[in-house]
């Protein structure tokens, strides 16, 4: 017959204790019965050996076999004095012959003594089991000796096994109590364990278990999105291979304190902070992203939930989508002065100043051409030249001159497409507008851009004519949140943090220098060549790199 199992792991493991507590309490029982059994059985031995061996060195005993007379008639009080005082069931004395002196039933006495009496005739003390008059017993033989040390007479003690049984009996109800209660109070203990093993399971079995489990990996797996657990330690309880590869760790990661990773010194501090974190934009080694942390608590246990977003590509694309709105506001303002400059020339035609309009027009062409064909004639790369003009533009609508710098030379098809147009335009773009926002308002507002490539490395160079940074200020920078203008909506301080980024991706260095003149000069270096370069940030600075015939500087 099968019987059905419970269907929650709490239950089949209640139900597998429980049986398992009941065998092993019977068992117990069993052999405790066993030893009791065979422990009374040895006691009643050393009884009846002591009584025995008593009866045969009594004097009285002997005067009574050798002297005259009827022995039974000596003895048998004697007998059953003995028998009262030692506990016995009964105490037998016969002659060498086996016929009995004495016996608790008088009727007994005269006949012959039903046991073994040989080893006993031979001067030896034995016991035996044997079932006589009174029932099965165990009893002890030993010889009684009169002059001569010759054997006169025998003794038999013994008690009975049903009165063995009885006291096993009653020890062993002893232990069953016991045992009872043991596994009554195992039951119990089992039952709190499993009804909390039981909540912590949901009541689900085993199957239930490995399939959850099952998918919980295959979740963390494939999601996208960074997910990370923490303990109340701060140390890494669970993370999935999408906040591996945002957050730039390995393996390793588990069970390491967030402090060890290596990360950024504002992303630690979001991820160790005590209060949640709602949507903050965090930069890794080479990528943007989004944190959001949430504290859980589940009875004593305290940790943290949090969740990653790679915002790279979209930070990027707002990026470009900035650039294009710039120079969409730049065109819309070029349409409005060129519709000015046209009725400006227009005018003049209507009143007859006809020399004037055309000075007038030439003067603004020549003015317009000279930006762009020092530009065109210096930097051959399009998505630069493009960038260089289109700021150009915008800086004009701030009031701000934007100069290219004389030795200013980029080559078409120098520059290699390991290094991408995003991350040019997300180091130049970002260095002009800075540069920008601080020459603002300043005399003589200018910012001069150079752009110089060799075989090796690619020198990007911005100065403005702006306060300059502080030198307390010169590695906080480049951090994110640091800025000396006032937050909109969006945040501020992410595009220098962004220019560093990139050039760290692309292998090169960022510098922070005060010219003598004044103003800030923002400096990367952006290595180019597939081998070692060994053109110094100096000699490309001052452009006094050169390249020899095998094509090193």
């Amino acid at each position: 017959m099968r019987f059905p199992l419970p269907r929650s792991l709490a239950g089949q493991l209640f139900a597998m204790q429980a049986v398992l507590v009941a065998v092993v309490v019977a068992g117990c029982a069993l052999f405790t019965y066993i030893s009791d059994r065979n422990q009374a059985q040895n006691a009643a031995q050393r009884q009846a050996t002591a009584a025995a061996t008593a009866v045969a060195d009594s004097p009285s005993v002997r005067a009574a076999i050798e002297g005259s007379g009827d022995p039974s008639e000596r003895l048998q009080p004697y007998a059953l004095d003995v028998q009262r005082h030692t506990g016995v069931d009964f105490v037998t004395i016969m002659d060498p012959a086996g016929i009995r002196w004495t016996h608790p039933d008088e009727k007994q006495i005269g006949k012959r003594f039903l046991g073994h009496i040989g080893p006993a005739l031979k001067g030896r003390t034995f016991p035996e089991t044997y079932t006589g008059t009174l029932g099965p017993s165990v009893r002890v033989v030993t010889p009684v000796y009169g002059d001569g040390h010759r054997v006169v007479g025998l003794v038999s003690a013994g008690i009975t096994i049903d009165e063995i049984t009885a006291q096993a009996r009653g020890q062993v109800l002893a232990v069953t109590g016991v045992a009872g209660a043991a596994l009554v109070l195992g039951g119990i203990g089992t039952y709190v364990i499993n009804a909390r093993l039981r909540r912590h399971t949901h009541g689900m079995n085993a199957s239930e278990l490995s399939r959850m489990h099952a998918y919980h990996q295959a979740a963390l797996h494939a999601v996208r999105e960074g997910l990370v657990m923490l303990d109340g330690q701060r140390r890494v309880a669970l993370i999935n291979d999408g906040a591996r590869e945002l957050l730039g760790v390995g393996d390793d990661a588990m069970g390491r304190g967030v402090a060890e990773l290596g990360l950024p010194a504002p992303l630690t501090g979001a991820l160790l902070a005590a209060e949640p974190r709602v949507d903050e934009v965090h930069l890794t080694a080479d990528r943007v992203v989004v944190v959001n942390t949430s504290p859980v608590a589940s009875g004593n246990r305290r940790g943290t939930v949090v969740t990653l977003r790679d915002h790279t590509e979209l930070q990027s694309v707002m990026g470009e989508l900035d650039s294009e709105r710039g120079f969409t506001q730049a065109l819309r303002s070029q349409a409005h002065e060129a519709a000015n400059r046209l009725h400006t020339v227009v005018s003049l035609i209507e009143l007859g100043r006809a020399e004037e309009a055309v000075d007038f027009a030439t003067a603004e062409l020549e003015l317009a051409q000279t930006l762009t064909d020092q530009v065109v004639g210096a930097v051959s790369e399009p998505v630069l030249a493009a960038l260089l003009l289109g700021k150009a533009a915008q800086a004009n609508e701030h009031g701000v001159e934007l100069v290219v710098s004389g030795d200013t030379r980029i080559d078409d098809g120098l520059l290699p497409q390991a290094l991408a147009a995003r991350d040019l335009v997300t180091v130049l773009g970002n260095l002009i507008d800075n540069a920008v926002d601080a020459a603002q308002g300043s005399p003589r507002a200018r910012v001069t851009v150079t752009a110089r490539a060799t075989v090796d490395a690619l020198l990007l160079r911005v100065t403005d004519t702006g306060p300059g940074v502080d030198p307390e200020h010169s590695d906080a920078v480049f951090e994110r949140g640091w800025s000396t203008k006032p937050a909109g909506p969006g945040g501020r301080g992410l595009g220098l943090a962004l220019v560093r980024q990139a050039v760290r991706r692309n292998g090169g260095t960022l510098e922070l220098a005060r010219p003598a003149e004044g103003g800030a000069a923002f400096t990367a270096l952006l290595p180019l060549g597939t081998g070692t370069t060994t053109t110094s940030l100096s000699a490309v600075r001052t452009g006094t790199a050169t390249t020899s015939q095998d094509g090193t500087p």
